[in-house]
């Protein structure tokens, strides 16, 4: 009997840096934080919350999206490894995406533009530590 899949419950990429990651998320995606380890945790709080592994779990509708900073300096991100490939992130509309290109150009982060492939729209660009990202709105 197949296991009863509902949908995602979440996605955590592992970084190099959480304070430049952060900046990045924060920045360009704005998504509310769903939990993080106050600086200035003490030690029980930091027992309890040992499962984010110093990093930040964001709320997206229907589930959540964790940066985990565990990756050693000068790693790099490959899609073509065993592992993840990209995530992609829904938004309402191709409205959106070409919204979210005038936010990625004024925060500097390199894209390839607005891509229709038939089905929908995509937007990739990558985050510092090279994850590919895309934004993706359905077709109309």
């Amino acid at each position: 009997m197949p296991i009863p899949i509902t949908g995602f419950s979440h996605v955590r990429i592992t970084v190099t840096d959480i304070a430049r990651s952060r900046r990045f998320y924060d920045d360009v995606l704005g998504l509310p934080v769903a939990s993080d380890l106050p600086p200035d945790a003490d030690q029980k709080t930091r027992d309890e919350l040992w499962w984010l592994f110093g990093g930040v779990v964001y709320q997206v509708p229907g589930g959540f999206f964790g940066l985990r900073p565990v990756a050693p300096a000068g790693d790099t991100f490959s899609e073509d490894r065993a592992g993840l490939d990209h995530v992609s992130f829904a938004v309402p509309s191709r409205a959106d995406l070409d919204a979210a290109v005038a936010r990625l150009e004024e925060l500097g982060v390199a894209h390839d533009g607005v891509k229709d492939i038939g089905i929908g729209c995509l937007l990739e660009f990558r985050d510092p530590d090279g994850i590919a990202l895309e934004l993706w709105a359905d077709a109309a």
